[in-house]
């Protein structure tokens, strides 16, 4: 579970980019403050060095994209083979589930 101290850097973070405003500890650290907030010392820090190396808005669109272990979508298709490209993918979708055994299966029920 998230502490007070990572939602307040969060928030504090988010109010900063809004405004246009440089991310440093410093801000981060007044705008808790000013929230009647305690955090620990090592919290703005972390957020302003996060936001020094990765740009906030791409945080922001990413939020729950998870790990990264999904393709990206294309959004338009080729031209030319794109049909016959697809249909490949759509067959290998298509694998036989097995079946479950069922008392007719195997010739016998539970109360013959």
């Amino acid at each position: 579970m998230a502490c007070v101290g990572e939602f307040a850097c969060t928030y504090a973070s988010l109010i900063l980019h809004d405004e246009d405003i440089a991310i440093t500890a410093e801000k981060i650290a007044s705008l808790v403050k000013a929230a009647n907030l305690s955090v620990e010392s090592y919290w703005p820090s972390l957020f302003a060095k996060l936001a020094e190396k990765r740009n906030v808005a791409d945080l922001i669109v990413n939020v729950g994209a998870g790990g990264g272990g999904a393709a990206p979508v294309a959004v338009s298709a080729p031209a030319g083979g794109a049909a016959a490209a697809a249909a490949p993918a759509a067959d290998e979708k298509k694998e036989e589930e097995p079946k479950e055994d069922t008392d007719e299966d195997m010739g016998f029920s539970l109360f013959d």
